[in-house]
């Protein structure tokens, strides 16, 4: 990358929302599925647009064993995605000033469309499974239907009337597994199903973190013994409680209530230790004879002081930086 773009004078920045530029100064990928989402987005939900090109995420994404692994992978990482918010909250800039929020991306999430995004409390019914998500999937309205290379608007309708036949835009026609494949793509919850689950609910940032985003998630599902203990961390709270710590943590970060009275940085510490001990147990070792554990370091500080990396870069901000935010290009650059 750096071979392309230094001489262009280009850099990458990792943070989870555009700091400086306003929406019409942004530039936009010419896609044909982004005019579609764009027009529906403006219907459904006050931020969509700037979920599209000012917000930033990095996803992990992981597999599952069966049918049952999958539910309880699902579960485990749902609950501890305001945790994930909180550990790499790293949006408090838009328009060249602090925005009040940590992770400003998150708050964006929560004014989007309420039909494809949140929490999704159905996954910890009894009976959760595959046909439940399909069920789920079929309700959230389409955006779009591919055909000889163009997007065709079917925003707001329904897939289960395309199984049917009976989609307006195309009458008579039912879809392919492509069809499908493609409406999963635009159900964006803090954690989507695929043939995999992605990990969807922290900002990005430098790359130090981005290992450490997998390594994270990596050591919690891919152990059993893991697995087992964070699901005893969070089996006994309710939606309303999950819900709760996913509306507070883009403000709060690490000090965001947790059901037990415990604090997030706490649970932040029980947490690490767990994905700690999954990667020891998972040894895969690198040419020096190290395990992954050491991607964990970074969250390790995070935790042990309470302070995000959002509130870093405010401390920065109204510090060294003068309040003059072209800092962040020179120092977070990468």
């Amino acid at each position: 990358m750096r071979e392309i773009a230094d001489p262009l004078g280009i850099a990458f920045v990792g943070l989870g929302a555009s700091p400086v530029w306003n929406l019409a100064e942004t530039p936009i990928m010419p896609k044909g599925r982004y005019k579609i989402m764009m027009e529906y987005m403006d219907k459904v939900g006050r931020l969509g647009r700037q979920m599209m090109f000012r917000t930033c995420t990095v996803q992990t994404n992981l597999d599952f064993s069966s049918e049952a692994d999958m539910v309880k992978k699902f579960r485990v990482s749902l609950a501890l995605q305001p945790l994930g918010t909180a550990l790499f909250a790293n949006s408090p800039f838009l328009e060249g000033r602090p925005n009040g929020f940590l992770s400003y991306r998150s708050q964006i999430w929560t004014d989007t469309d309420p039909d494809r995004t949140g929490m999704l409390p159905f996954v910890f019914e009894d009976g959760f499974g595959f046909e439940r998500y399909v069920d789920y999937a079929l309700d959230v309205p389409m955006y779009f239907v591919r055909r000889g290379g163009k997007y065709l608007d079917a925003s707001g309708l329904s897939f289960r009337d395309f199984m049917a036949g009976k989609l307006e835009i195309l009458p008579g026609e039912r879809p392919a597994m492509d069809d499908f494949a493609d409406h999963l793509s635009t159900i964006f919850p803090e954690v989507r199903l695929k043939r995999f689950l992605e990990m969807r609910g922290s900002d990005a940032g430098p790359w130090s973190r981005l290992c450490a985003f997998s390594a994270f998630w990596t050591g919690l599902l891919y152990c059993p013994e893991a697995l087992d203990a964070a699901w005893d961390l969070v089996k006994d709270w309710s939606a309303e409680e999950r819900e709760a710590m996913r509306q507070t943590v883009r403000t709060l970060g690490l000090r965001t209530p947790v059901p037990g009275g415990r604090s997030m940085q706490q649970l932040a510490t029980q947490v690490l230790d767990l994905a700690r001990l999954g990667l020891r147990n998972r040894a895969h070792l690198g040419p020096s004879g190290d395990d992954e554990t050491g991607y964990l370091h970074e969250l390790d500080q995070i935790a042990q002081t309470g302070k995000t990396p959002a509130e870093r870069l405010l401390e920065r901000y109204y510090g060294p930086w003068n309040r003059d935010l072209r800092h962040i290009f020179a120092e977070e650059a990468y």
